[in-house]
């Protein structure tokens, strides 16, 4: 059913009109039980959503509008493998990464089988490499791992294993290469010798060209100094395509696979989570799938009037559909989740950056907003003025830890304060009587006063959610990354899109390949195959590298 079409989506759409006389600030005012009726607890993570333009009325038509699109109906499909992934006829089911079930069948098959066998595999060979069992070709104990790859395969883990460094093995070292500017891996293999690197490509259909390119000049690196049979001993492969593995020199028993119902973007959970298990071992690792299946149970069985990841979705459809906001900050104030904005980044605007409903018709409505992000106080040297003073109003997320690893002197209170002081100005803003109090008190004349006054005034009524959790550890990154991914997946059913496939990222790749061919042919008439500013890109690049 198309968003518009339910009976909620008017009296939002009015009740917004309604709420625009007034603000956060006079909401919070008129009720002293504001926090308490607009947050929610789950594990270690509080989600504090009453810093938005929300009252108990828009609350209750956006709990309406999610029970009218049948959302529990869509979550429960998801989970018993409905192929909800129409455009590719896929289940999606990376949540039986994590999940304790015995069974959950796919084309009648139970794929708990596959993940079990795959995960053993996966978990002893982690292990071997920790404890040095697994040696490269001259005997020598791993030092360094590589992982070569590109969107999800690179994104979660670089995100993750960043995250739990407190955790991480000081045995080893922890490399990601994406890119396929020659200047990531040749910085890269600067760092490091043949003789203790292992190489993780990857590539579920081991052709993805970024990742293959980049594996390859691994591959030359490697065999120039150590020989052709040293790839067994340095390469190991996260693919499905076992034979293009094979070929590639990777031992049969070091190439571990999951099926088509896992996306890239929601990968990390299986195999491609394999530098973030070698990392911080099985047991840390369990602990992460235990935090995501916990917030899957929660997403799963929970009234959607307490459902964390159904509320940040509802807020978030509040701000995008109703009240016109065209962006979200991802704010971490912890510097060990400084990928986090740039994964949900991938997660959100991959998913639901789309135009096209499920019925294949032009979608009348905004869908996925613009996501950007940075760690601490830097961005708030960097693009706060915008959240504070732009013309746009942009919903922000800041994810609070409160207990630091690596507690030092007054930080993190300073850091603490940092967060929630912006929260706090965000809402509430400084008006022009609290700006001429200031610049009184600075004795300024009148007539500098008058001058100043319209730079020195904040309107506030901006939106934010707080993520306030105790302490990053395993279970609590698990838990929080599960909640964007539900989070992200509600939305898609808003807005009826189908937030498992990614067309979008497959039309530049075709005309690159095109365009590659000319670069290498000198001989071709461009004009006659290109607009003019194409082809004559495409000639004065051919002229600089002659």
């Amino acid at each position: 059913m198309n968003f518009e079409e339910i009976q909620s989506y008017n009296q939002l759409k009015k009740h917004s009109i309604f709420l625009s006389d007034t603000t956060i600030y006079d909401l919070f005012k008129q009720d002293k039980d504001r926090f308490s009726k607009f947050s929610r607890s789950f594990g270690d993570i509080l989600f504090d959503f009453s810093k938005n333009l929300i009252d108990e009325k828009a609350f209750e038509f956006l709990i309406k509008s999610a029970e009218q699109l049948n959302l529990k109906e869509k979550i429960e499909d998801m989970f018993d493998g409905v192929k909800i992934n129409s455009t590719e006829r896929r289940a999606v089911l990376h949540t039986a990464l994590r999940t304790q079930k015995q069974s959950i069948k796919v084309d009648g098959k139970n794929i708990i089988d596959d993940i079990k066998t795959t995960n053993k595999a996966m978990f002893t060979f982690a292990e071997n490499v920790r404890n040095g069992v697994f040696k490269g070709i001259n005997g020598t104990r791993i030092l360094d791992v590589v992982n070569i790859g590109i969107g999800g395969s690179y994104l979660g883990p670089l995100m993750a294993v960043e995250a739990l460094k407190p955790y991480k093995t000081p045995l080893i070292n922890f490399h990601f290469v994406s890119n396929v500017d020659g200047t990531d891996i040749k910085e890269t293999l600067k760092k490091l010798s043949p003789e203790t690197t292992l190489f993780i490509v990857a590539s579920k259909t081991f052709t993805t060209d970024e990742t293959m390119t980049n594996a390859q000049t691994a591959k030359d690196w490697i065999v120039k100094t150590l020989g052709e049979k040293a790839i067994g001993y340095h390469f190991c492969a996260v693919s499905s395509n076992v034979d293009l593995a094979v070929k590639f020199g990777i031992e049969k028993e070091n190439i571990f696979g999951f099926g088509d119902y896992v996306g890239g973007r929601y990968s990390m959970w299986g195999p491609i989570g394999l530098p973030l298990l070698i990392a911080i071992g099985r047991e840390k690792f369990i602990e992460f799938l235990d935090g995501a299946r916990k917030a899957d149970e929660h997403f799963l069985t929970t009234p959607f009037e307490k459902n964390i990841p159904v509320i940040m979705a509802l807020v978030s459809i509040w701000n995008v559909n109703f009240l016109n906001t065209t962006a979200q900050a991802i704010l971490p104030y912890d510097n060990y989740l400084k990928y986090v904005p740039l994964y949900l980044q991938q997660l959100v605007m991959e998913s639901n950056g789309k135009s096209i409903d499920r019925n294949g018709r032009p979608v009348s409505y905004k869908t996925c907003p613009t996501v950007f992000g940075e760690v601490g106080t830097n961005g708030q040297h960097s693009f706060y003025q915008l959240l504070h003073q732009g013309t746009e109003k942009i919903m922000c997320d800041f994810i609070l830890p409160v207990i630091s690893h690596n507690e030092t002197g007054s930080h993190q209170e300073k850091l603490l304060a940092n967060g929630i002081a912006q929260t706090e100005a965000l809402m509430k803003g400084k008006t022009q009587d609290e700006v001429i109090y200031e610049l009184k008190a600075q004795k300024l004349p009148d007539n500098e006063i008058a001058k100043l006054l319209p730079y020195k005034i904040f309107t506030g009524n901006r939106p934010s959610n707080t993520f306030l959790i105790k302490e990053i550890t395993p279970e609590t990154l698990g838990m929080l990354i599960a909640f964007y991914e539900h989070k992200t997946f509600t939305e898609g059913v808003f807005w009826n899109i189908n937030s498992f496939d990614q067309f979008g990222v497959e039309l530049g790749k075709q005309l690159a390949k095109r365009i590659l061919k000319d670069l290498q042919n000198p001989s071709m008439d461009l004009l006659n195959e290109y607009d003019s500013s194409t082809a004559s890109l495409i000639e004065i690049v051919k002229d600089i590298r002659k």
